[in-house]
């Protein structure tokens, strides 16, 4: 695609929290390498906040449930999009609601370019009998392809995060002055890519025993909230915040933490996008599909004992258990979770405080 000299990109990402969260480092990127680049993101109402993080982007919030739901409401989406009239569009989701709006574009003359997901090599990763077992791209690397065939190459780097924002007045009264940060999220959309809560119940007494730490909890829903608040009550050092706030009051209490510990889920993508480390737990998926939190290196992911449980992973997104694959967390002891958490939080000889890393 030919340069313009005003470029306006409409970028496409409608899917779930963490998918969208993954592109947050690769627009800041882009924006680093193409100042004058002008950005509409189109994304769910709900997760509208994430975008407006990206200095000078426009965002465009879409109620795919009702204004524009159906075919009908897909032409009235492209209408609405077209006004802003972009040079070329980015579908970095891929499916059919956003190919179908790539079709309106493309017949009206606007170049569109779309994420090419890899669907034949991870469904080969997650055969039962896997022709191959090695890394497949990164989810970031994906994005930044389709910005390259559009003609806005980029270079994705450490340095394309976002900065720590200010502690959030809705968390006020939860600010321990002088004690590490600890954000613990350990749920997951399927239950193969939960850590057992009576694991995680004993990790959270091994840490409460960790003397300046709080232990933040996040979740969501119902039972998530009923269990997160009785770990709460139970030990002293830890904090429920399941509906005590909306999502930008939780994005920056998360730009604070020293660690973030998660499944393979969306708040792992959320502490990424700031430079918090992160540590994942893996059940039935595996990093090798591309699903990495950013900019983390392999030794931050534990993952379930594949001689015990070879065909590992079973899905791209762990919706799959295969019989006798139902307790694969359970090959992650308790214990190198606990002793990993404060490998992050206390090197070996240091015992650093949040006071002291925020003035180096």
């Amino acid at each position: 695609m030919k340069k313009s000299s005003d470029p306006r990109l409409l970028v496409l990402r409608l899917s779930a929290l963490g998918d969208v969260a993954m592109t947050l480092p690769v627009l800041l990127a882009l924006r680093r390498a193409n100042p004058g680049i002008r950005l509409l993101l189109a994304t769910k109402t709900a997760y509208a906040p994430l975008f407006q993080k990206i200095p000078g982007a426009e965002v465009f919030p879409i109620d795919t449930k009702q204004k524009f739901q159906g075919l009908t409401g897909l032409w009235k989406l492209f209408r609405a999009l077209r006004q802003s009239q972009p040079t070329g569009v980015a579908d970095l989701h891929n499916v059919l609601r956003t190919r179908i709006l790539g079709i309106f574009f493309t017949l009206s003359g606007t170049p569109v370019r779309r994420q090419d997901k890899g669907r034949a090599e991870k469904k080969a990763l997650t055969a039962t009998q896997k022709p191959f077992f090695r890394p497949l791209k990164t989810t970031h690397q994906r994005y930044a392809e389709v910005f390259d065939s559009l003609g806005f190459p980029l270079e994705l780097t450490p340095a394309d995060i976002l900065p720590k924002e200010p502690w959030p007045e809705a968390f006020a009264s939860l600010r321990v002055e002088g004690h590490l940060r600890l954000g613990f999220a350990p749920f997951a959309a399927h239950a193969g890519k939960c850590y057992p809560e009576a694991l995680t119940e004993r990790v959270l007494a091994l840490l409460e025993k960790e003397p300046g730490l709080t232990v933040y909890l996040l979740g969501g829903g119902a039972r998530e909230t009923e269990i997160l608040e009785g770990w709460a009550a139970r030990f002293g050092n830890c904090v429920s915040l399941a509906g005590k706030a909306g999502l930008e009051q939780e994005l920056a209490l998360i730009s604070n933490l020293d660690l973030m510990v998660a499944m393979d889920s969306g708040n792992g993508h959320l502490a990424a996008m700031y430079g918090v480390p992160v540590l994942t737990l893996w059940g039935v998926t595996h990093p090798y599909l591309g699903f990495a939190p950013y900019g983390q290196p392999e030794a931050h992911a534990l993952v379930s004992d594949r001689e015990q449980y070879p065909a590992i992973p079973t899905s791209v997104y762990g919706n799959k258990v295969p019989a006798g694959y139902e307790s694969v967390m359970e090959s992650i002891p308790l214990e190198a979770v606990a002793s990993k958490i404060l490998e992050f939080l206390r090197p070996p000889g240091q015992a650093m405080t949040t006071g002291e890393r925020d003035r180096k």
